[in-house]
């Protein structure tokens, strides 16, 4: 007597079937010769452990069967850092800053061989630290509450592409977007700002009132020198001989006048209407 059902034969060799061909196409999927790179990323190949030096651009890659992948972004990424950082005079200074980098595609390879994929945790966090510490131990606490913000990002900027370029990350910007001075020394630069801003305002003020007083000056020595001038050219014949050309326009005139020659001292005339 059979020990299976002959019915049941059947379905268990379905079902045996359908195991083997899931798994030959695991095996095949791990063996395959065909790489996909995602957008916005680059492929770093190795065999057997070993980095062949390969990389794999975006889209579809013929590879070795017997290689792996490793992705590795190479989009613009950025670190936010709130740290406490000494300044020249050896004030605490709290600074917001971020950093703005991506993966050089030439040179994912190396950084994956040398550094690995968490290079972010091991060199540009540490390096990002370190330089924004430099950075503000060379300046006063006032150079980085006022105008010295943009030198220090440079700086900061500068020393990050000397020391990440060489491993494969491009520092694309460094932005100071924050600076928190101690409350005291906040108040006492303010106060000092505006008291250099009301100076400025009073100069100016000063300014203005000397250009106006020389203005008046000027406008009365010209009104002064007119007057001595147009005194100096009139003289008592002349009154009278304009007195006597006067005389003579107005007995032309149509007007109805009686007209009196040699009145008061002068004797210019003198005229009288009806």
């Amino acid at each position: 007597m059979d020990r299976y059902p002959s019915s049941s034969l059947p379905t268990a060799r379905i079902v045996f079937l359908g195991i083997a061909g899931f798994v030959a196409l695991l095996v095949f999927l791990s063996f395959s010769p065909i790489a996909i790179v995602p957008a916005g990323h680059v492929a770093v190949m190795t065999v057997f452990g070993r980095v062949t030096g390969q990389i794999l651009k975006e889209g579809i890659n013929v590879v070795n069967p017997l290689a792996q992948t490793h992705l590795m972004t190479i989009r613009t990424q950025e670190i936010k850092e709130s740290t406490a950082v000494p300044s020249r005079e050896g004030l605490i200074l709290r600074m917001d800053s971020s950093l703005l980098y991506h993966v050089d595609p030439a040179q994912a390879a190396n950084l994956y061989q040398r550094v690995g994929e968490e290079y972010l945790s091991v060199i540009i966090e540490p390096l990002f630290r370190s330089s924004i510490r430099e950075a503000t131990a060379e300046n006063s606490a006032n150079a980085l509450y006022t105008g010295g913000r943009e030198l220090v990002a440079q700086r900061i900027q500068e020393e990050l592409r000397k020391s990440l370029a060489p491993r494969g990350i491009v520092v694309e910007n460094v932005l100071l977007r924050d600076i928190q001075l101690p409350e005291t020394l906040a108040a006492a630069i303010e106060a000092k700002q505006k008291a250099e801003q009301a100076s400025l305002q009073m100069e100016y003020v000063l300014t203005k009132e000397k250009q106006e007083a020389d203005r008046k000056r000027i406008e009365a020595q010209g009104i002064a020198d007119f007057q001595r001038i147009v005194t100096a050219g009139i003289s008592e014949p002349l009154l009278q001989w304009k007195g006597i050309e006067a005389t003579e326009k107005l007995s032309e005139s149509a007007n109805t006048k009686v007209i009196v020659i040699g009145g008061a001292k002068t004797g210019l005339p003198i005229i009288l209407s009806q």
